[in-house]
Formats: structure tokens, sequence, C-alpha cells
């Protein structure tokens, strides 16, 4: 065999002077035996390769020991971030909440009547007075904080009492009246000479000559509610039965156990069948569902009989042939208890939630009850019939119709209703104003548009005619419902509003017992709207 020459290159990777490492060439002969190859290499530096790999290793520990601290540092600063973080957030929320608590809450806390600080509040101040818009005494104290009501049961529910619990404006304003911003030199020399400083005054929205108009006005138990649509402000309320607030500490036991609920507020308590006044919402419903509905017509005959039950018409009149229009002004309940059989429920639901149906109303005023409207997929067509024209189990307060009105008046817009205006001290110098607020457009313009169309036909040419020929002009609704067996009796309803140039004010009048509510109702509102527009115009000479 010959002999070959074989140029093996070793790679020294424990050498740190490059990062491929150190090549080495070894040269050396080779030899093959029997078909083996046999290689000579000259011999490695193994134990400077072994120190090398020592070296490498410390420096890898070292470099391992200086991070590991680093590491625990870094996840130490983590931890400690998220904790402070959400401390940070905690302390933030905290914030929003005070200032929230302050602006929105903080009034129903000092007002309530379970707030002894108000008990010693009293004992350094005489009560402030209650007047109306134009500065009409309605409730003040004595010396010794005897309180006095110079118009007695007129303003009962309005204005309320503040001996065996508190009501109305009492209990509205209370904290206001036990603060005094006197001026404050005035204040010092009368706790130094252990005087009481008179409190502020609370002005009200109150109109007192729409008020008295409305309560010489009604012959029957009711309520008359009647609010400035453009605001929100509530220039009447009054209810009756009422009470003598002048004495009802010696006869509170006698009115709060009586049958006839004296202390019940009907203006913002009492729960009554709507009747025909709710056509304006089944009227809504129909004409959203159905594009075509003015162009539709009816025949009334009186009486409409489904499944063994029979619907009439007012004292059974009979309207005839009429168009959609003719059937909201003549009130005609067998065109609206045929309309109420075709609306789709689940809409309809929507309707009446949309106006403030089944939930607490946007108010500013304490206890109002809950307008209810109850129908599902399961109600029967007996109880849609009578569902649409007001009957049925349909329950409504007075200021809630009146807030429907308002709305419509205000192009679909409601204001939130309220009866505190502003807080001055006893010299007349304003302390705390209390603004308008727009709670949502509860129709859009468009449907309070329509809908405005046919209140006024009811006013021309339907059952309101009696608002018909006045400066102003008026629209509405009446209603006549029945709330027992005894189809004789029926409370009466009139729900609406009118206007003049830019001046308005929109009216809910319920009469129980009263029958009609053309007759019963309608003269109550004229009598409110005739004041409230010579008002105007007196203004203006």
């Amino acid at each position: 065999m010959s002999k070959k020459d074989y140029n093996v290159e070793v790679i020294d990777l424990n050498n740190d002077k490059s990062k491929k490492g150190r090549k080495k060439k070894i040269n050396g002969p080779s030899s093959k035996k029997k078909g083996d190859k046999k290689i000579n290499v000259e011999k490695v530096d193994i134990k400077k390769k072994k120190n090398n790999n020592k070296k490498r290793n410390r420096r890898d520990e070292d470099f391992v020991n200086d991070i590991e601290p680093n590491i625990s540092n870094k996840s130490r600063n983590v931890q400690f971030a998220v904790v402070m973080y959400f401390f940070l957030a905690l302390f933030i929320a905290l914030c929003i909440y005070f200032c929230y608590f302050l602006v929105f809450k903080s009034d129903d806390f000092i007002n309530s009547p379970y707030n002894a600080r108000l008990e010693k509040l009293a004992e350094n101040i005489i009560r402030g007075d209650i007047v109306d818009k134009n500065g009409v005494v309605l409730a003040s104290s004595s010396s010794d904080n005897v309180r006095s009501y110079p118009y007695s049961n007129m303003y009962a529910h309005a204005i309320g009492y503040d001996s065996n619990g508190m009501s109305g404006v009492e209990l509205d304003g209370n904290f206001y009246m036990l603060r005094s911003h006197a001026f404050f030199l005035e204040r010092i020399k009368n706790d130094l000479m252990n005087v009481k400083n008179k409190g502020d005054t609370v002005v009200t929205t109150l109109d007192h000559n729409l008020q008295e108009v409305a309560y010489d006005n009604m012959e029957y138990d009711g309520a008359v509610v009647a609010i400035e649509p453009k605001t929100g402000k509530i220039l009447v309320m009054t209810a009756k039965p009422d009470f003598n607030p002048n004495t009802i500490s010696d006869n509170y036991k006698k009115l709060s156990q009586g049958e006839t609920s004296v202390l019940l507020n009907r203006a913002t308590q009492g729960l009554y069948a709507p009747g025909s006044t709710f056509k304006i919402l089944t009227a809504l419903e129909y004409l959203q569902e159905n594009p075509n509905a003015a162009q539709s017509t009816f025949d009334c005959k009186g009486k409409l009989t489904v499944d063994n039950y029979t619907i009439r018409c007012y004292h059974g009149e009979v309207h005839g042939h009429q168009t959609f229009m003719e059937a909201f002004g003549n009130s005609c309940n067998i065109a609206f208890s045929e309309i109420g059989l075709g609306l789709n429920k689940n809409g309809f639901t929507q309707m009446c939630n949309q106006l403030l149906f089944n939930k607490k109303l946007p108010t500013r005023l304490s206890n109002t009850s809950t307008s209810q409207f109850k129908i599902d997929d399961s109600t029967k067509d007996t109880l849609m019939m009578q569902t649409a024209i007001g009957q049925g189990e349909t329950l409504v307060t007075p200021i809630h119709m009146c807030m429907i009105a308002s709305a419509i008046c205000n192009d679909g817009k409601l204001m939130e209703p309220y009866m505190l205006d502003s807080v001055t001290n006893y010299k007349g110098i304003n302390v705390k104003t209390f603004n308008s607020k727009t709670i949502d457009s509860i129709l859009t313009q468009a449907q309070a548009d329509q809908i405005e169309e046919y209140m006024r036909y009811v006013v021309t040419d339907g059952t309101a005619t009696g608002l018909n020929g006045s400066n102003y002009t008026a629209y509405g609704k009446t209603g006549t419902a029945e709330f027992n067996d005894n189809k004789d009796e029926a409370h009466a309803w009139f729900v609406g509003y009118a206007k003049k140039d830019d001046k308005e004010i929109a009216i809910a009048v319920l009469q129980e017992k009263g029958g009609s509510g053309s007759k019963t109702a309608v003269p109550i509102a004229k009598a409110v709207f005739d004041k409230y527009f010579s008002e105007i115009d007196k203004s203006k000479e």
C-alpha cells in the first residue's frame, strides 16, 4: 500500500479569543492496513483544555449569580406596582362615589326624617316660610316654631304638613328651611343673645291664582295637576278629599284611619283606570304599526261582542261609519276595541313602557305611585279590547297623564316635573336655584306632531268642544273610566294642553264619580287655561 498524508483541523472550543474558537492544523502520516485507514494525529494538550473549561464554567456561574438578584428585584417591583395601582384605583373610585353622593344623594339622606341632625337644627332655627312663585306665603312659623297655613285645605297635599311626620314641600324642602343664610353679623348677634335665627324661605313653582281656580272648581273628589311643558315646573297641584294642616296634630288619628284616605295625595299617589284618555297611547301604537292608519275606517253599531264579552260606547251611542280621526274625536269604544284586537302585544307594551308605565316616575317629588300596564302574549282578546280603551288592568296617576300631555306639547321631550324653584334667605336674597332638567325624548317629534293633530280634532269637533273658540289653542282627550260593576258610576278625565304665542300649559283633571269627562273635567281645564293666559296678557299691558 502507498502511504498518504492526512491533514486534520481541530477546533478548540475552549479558546475565548474567537466566538468560533481557534483552529489547530495537525499534519501527520497515515497508513492503511488490510483496507483500514490508520490516522496518526498529534496529541492535544488535554490539561490546558480542562483548565479552560473550568474558567468558562466559573464565568457562567458568576453571570448567573449576577442575573438572579436582578430577576428577583424586578419580580418584587411588579408585585409592589400591582398592589399600589389596586389601592390607587380604590381611592379614585371612593373619590368618585363621594362626589356622586354629594351631588345626587346627599339631599335624600339629609332630608330623611330619621336624620337626628335636623331635630338639632330645629332647636336653633325658626322654620322658614314656603311661598308661591309670586311670593304669596303658603306656610310660616311663629317665633316658637308653631306652623301655620293661611290657605288651610287648599294646599293640604301640595305643601303638606310637618307634624306627625311630613309630606309635600314640607318634606322635600325640610333641610333648606332649617338653615339660615341671614347676614352673618346678624346670626352672630342672635347666637350671643340666645335668639333663634330665621330659617331660609323655599320658593315653589306653584301659582296661587291658578291653584285657587282649580280648587274652587272641583265639585268632586279627585285631583288637578298643571305643568309648564318647557320647564317641568308644577303650576297647580290640588287634590280632594283634603284636610286642614293647621289642626292635623289634633286630628291625625282620625284622618289616618278614615276610609276615604284623606291623607293620600291623589295627584301623585292615586291610581285610577285612565278610561278614554288612554286612547292617546293606543292611537300612538296604531299609527306606528300602520303607516296608512289615517285612511282606516270603522263602523260603530254601539256595541261589540267577542267571546261572550260585550263592549259598548258611552251611553250606547252609535257613531256609524267614521275615519280613524273621527273615532278618536268621538272617543269610540267600538273602533278602539277593534284596533286593540289587531295590535302587536309586545309593541304595545314597549310603547307604554316608553311612556313611563311600570317604572318610577322621573320627578323630584316624594311619594309618587307607579302606573301599571299589563299585557303579554297570553293576554286574551277580551282583555286586549278593554286595555285599548283604558280599562282592564291599566292604572295611572293624574301626574303621569299630565307628564305625557306635557311631553307631546314639547315635541316629545319630557322635562322633569318639580315644585321647589329656589331658596332665599328670609330677606329674599337668593341662596340656591333649582334648574330644569330634560329627562328624555319619550316620543319622536313626528309622533308628537301626529298625535297633536288628533288631540286638536277632539277640541274642534269631538268631545272637548267646550275648549274651542278661546283666545288660545287647546288640545286634549276626554275620558270616562268605569271602576266597578255599576255602569252608571264613572270617573271623569281630561288630559291636554293649551298654547298661545310662546306660552304653554299642560293639565290633567280627574273627578271621582264625575261621570262624563266632557261635562265635569273639561270645565275645570278651561277655567285654569283662561286664568293662566289672562295673567300673561295682563303682564304684557
